[in-house]
């Protein structure tokens, strides 16, 4: 599962980290590498002993979004081969936020345009203090189309009003206010930060977790009716009768650890 420019790796715990490895070119991305992430995370998503996504790059930055050379050739297509490359980053960036396993982007530097699409559709986010954003597409003409679904998810619509339109970099803070990263680490912290979470969840219900997040996919958004109400109950009732369940019930009733931990 190892490319030139996208990187996958699982160690011993169920741990998968994607990492973009394109630092010469600040890790902008062109069709090949969007392509080569949505098959690292298609094939992530099916694997039953992946437990936490890490998605990574190599180098100075986060990732500078779109690169230079790809969208000249994207200026000389026509709409059809244009609607086809937007299907393809959606397609991307959808895989990523609907995978079943938690996922943690680890940011430093510099996440422009796409990258802060990247952001948006992972669970959690650690950045670094000096990393900066930036929705800069209507600075060349264009519009953060595509991962707009994603990013109004995180932020807002009140926030997207702004910097969807004026295109202004933002420090690490701001993102943090905005919900666009979880929590911000000094630049020799940020890996103990990203394993803390990556150990949080470890510590928990591998099959409950997954669980958890479908739940919040089914639920956000959705209004309080009696079927939504109904589909609650019925997946606690479920949860409780697994075998998961059971164990981490009896765990907990007999103060020990549950059989998820190890040794």
């Amino acid at each position: 599962m190892t490319t030139d420019t996208v990187l996958t790796a699982i160690d011993h715990r169920g741990v998968a980290t994607v990492t973009l490895n394109n630092p010469d070119k600040h890790n902008a991305f062109d069709d090949s590498i969007i392509s080569q992430l949505r098959t690292a995370f298609d094939q992530l998503s099916e694997r039953d002993d992946v437990r936490v996504v890490v998605l990574n790059s190599k180098g100075k930055h986060f990732s500078a979004g779109a690169d230079l050379d790809y969208m000249k050739r994207m200026a000389t297509y026509d709409y059809g081969h244009n609607l086809r490359d937007a299907e393809m980053l959606a397609g991307m960036l959808r895989a990523l936020y609907e995978m079943p396993q938690p996922t943690i982007a680890r940011v430093q530097g510099a996440a422009l345009g796409g990258a802060v699409g990247l952001i948006s559709c992972c669970d959690m986010a650690v950045a670094t203090r000096g990393s900066s954003f930036a929705l800069s597409e209507v600075k060349i003409g264009l519009v953060p189309a595509t991962i707009s679904p994603y990013v109004l998810r995180t932020i807002g619509e009140r926030a997207a009003r702004r910097y969807f339109l004026t295109a202004e970099r933002f420090n690490a803070h701001r993102a943090l206010e905005l919900g666009l990263i979880s929590e911000l680490a000094d630049e020799e912290a940020l890996d103990a930060d990203v394993e803390r979470l990556v150990s949080a969840v470890l510590g928990n219900g591998p099959e409950a977790v997954r669980a958890a997040k479908d739940l919040i996919a089914s639920v956000a958004g959705e209004p309080l009716s009696k079927e939504l109400v109904e589909d609650t109950c019925a997946r606690i009732a479920h949860i409780r009768v697994s075998q998961e369940g059971q164990e981490g019930l009896s765990a907990f009733l007999e103060k020990r650890a549950p059989n998820w931990l190890g040794d």
